[in-house]
C-alpha cells in the first residue's frame, strides 16, 4: 500500500509539446462542470485530464490478471471500489481491520488517467502493485488502451441512470473546478448543455452503450452492472461480483453471512460516516473526501428536475439507446419517496 500512496505527494507534470499541440487542434467548448472540455475520439475530456488519458493509452500495459473498474463520472465508483476491494481482500483482511477504515478507496484503487498517468513519476508504481491489480477509469470503452482490449483482464462497468448522474455531478462540480465560473449557470442551463451530450467523459449515452455492447460480445470478460439493481439487491450482486472476479464465496461463508456483512460494511451510508471520509483530504488536489459522498440514492433527480425535463431526457435516451436492449431505470427508490412524502 505504501507504494500505491506515494503518488499523493507528487504534483502534476506538464503535458508534452505534442500533447499540447493535439489539444489545441481539438474542438473545445465551455461547460458547466469544467472550464473547458475538448472533444477527443468522440468524447468530451476536461483539459486537466487530457494528457493523462493520452499517457494511459500510450503506456499502460494490461496484465491478464488485472481488474478494471469502469464508470461514467458520478455513477457509483465510490461504492463499487470498496465492494471489489473487500471481496478481493477478504482472506487477508477482516472488516474490523480493513484498510478502508483509514484510507479513501480512490487511493486504494486509483483512477488511471486522473491519478496515475497525470504524473510521469508515478508510472512505475503500477509495476509494484500486488497481483491482481485493481484499477479504475472513466475512459470510454472505445478509448481504452489496446492492451486492455486485447488482454484477458476483467472489466466491471457500473451504469447509473443519467438523470441521477447529472444531479450528482451538478452538486459535485463547483468543488473541483480550477477556476470558478464568472457567471454560474443555472440548473436549467446546465441541463440544456447536458442534453447535447456535453459533460466530462460524455456523451453519457455513448459511454454506457459502448460498455454495454462490449459486455454482450465479451460476457466472460466484461460484467455490466446497474447502480439501481445493486441498490435493490446488494447481496445478490456482491455474490455475482465475487463469481466474476474469480473468488466466489464458499458455502461456509454464505452460511456465516459474510456476503451480508460485506454489503453492509461497504454500503454508501456506512462509507459516508467513516471518519476518513468525514475529515480526510485528498492529496495533492486538496479536495475533501466528504464531497464524494453526498446522496447515493436512486431517483434523487426528482427533487431537482421538472417532469417535462425528465420526460425530454428519457425520450432522448430511448432514441440514443435504440434497440440495443439497454434499459434505464428512472423511478424513485423507496428511500427517496419517503423523503418527499
Amino acid at each position: 500500500m505504501e507504494k500505491l500512496l506515494e503518488f499523493q505527494n507528487l504534483g502534476k507534470d506538464q503535458p508534452s509539446k505534442e500533447d499540447q499541440e493535439l489539444l489545441l487542434s481539438l474542438p473545445r467548448v465551455k461547460s458547466w462542470d469544467y472550464p473547458f472540455l475538448y472533444q477527443y475520439q468522440g468524447f468530451w475530456l476536461p483539459s486537466q485530464f487530457f494528457h493523462g488519458v493520452i499517457n494511459f493509452q500510450k503506456h499502460f500495459q494490461a496484465k491478464d490478471s488485472d481488474i478494471i473498474l469502469a464508470t461514467f463520472p458520478k455513477s457509483g465508483a465510490t461504492w463499487l471500489k470498496p465492494l471489489v476491494f473487500t471481496i478481493m481482500n477478504r482472506a487477508s483482511s477482516t472488516l474490523e481491520h480493513s484498510p478502508l477504515l483509514s484510507t479513501f478507496s480512490h487511493n486504494l484503487i486509483p483512477f488511471l488517467e486522473i491519478m496515475i498517468y497525470t504524473r510521469y513519476k508515478t508510472f512505475s508504481i503500477l509495476d509494484d502493485l500486488p497481483t491482481p491489480r485493481i484499477l479504475a477509469t472513466h475512459v470510454a470503452y472505445t478509448s481504452l488502451p489496446p492492451s486492455i482490449i486485447n488482454s484477458n483482464c476483467r472489466i466491471v462497468y457500473l451504469c447509473r441512470n443519467p438523470l441521477d448522474v447529472f444531479i450528482s455531478h451538478w452538486h459535485f462540480s463547483p468543488s473541483v473546478r480550477d477556476v470558478p465560473m464568472e457567471t454560474p449557470l443555472s440548473l436549467d442551463e446546465a441541463f440544456e448543455i447536458c442534453c447535447q451530450g456535453v459533460q466530462s467523459f460524455g456523451p453519457v449515452w455513448d459511454h454506457e452503450l459502448g460498455y454495454w455492447n462490449a459486455s454482450l460480445e465479451k460476457s466472460h470478460k466484461i460484467l455490466f452492472l446497474k447502480f439501481e439493481d445493486m441498490k435493490e439487491n446488494t447481496a445478490f450482486h456482491v455474490k455475482k461480483l465475487a463469481d466474476f472476479l474469480g473468488c466466489p464465496f464458499t458455502e461456509e461463508e454464505e452460511t456465516q453471512g459474510v456476503i451480508q456483512e460485506i454489503s453492509k460494511f461497504c454500503s454508501f451510508e456506512n462509507m459516508k460516516k467513516l471518519q476518513v471520509h468525514q475529515t480526510g483530504i485528498q492529496a495533492p488536489t486538496g479536495l475533501q473526501n466528504k464531497i464524494f459522498f453526498r446522496n447515493g440514492k436512486v431517483g434523487d433527480w426528482t427533487n431537482h428536475l421538472t417532469p417535462s425535463m425528465s420526460e425530454r431526457f428519457q425520450k432522448l435516451m430511448e432514441e440514443k439507446l435504440g434497440e440495443s436492449g439497454l434499459m434505464m431505470t428512472f423511478s424513485q427508490s423507496s428511500e427517496v419517496r419517503k423523503e418527499t412524502e
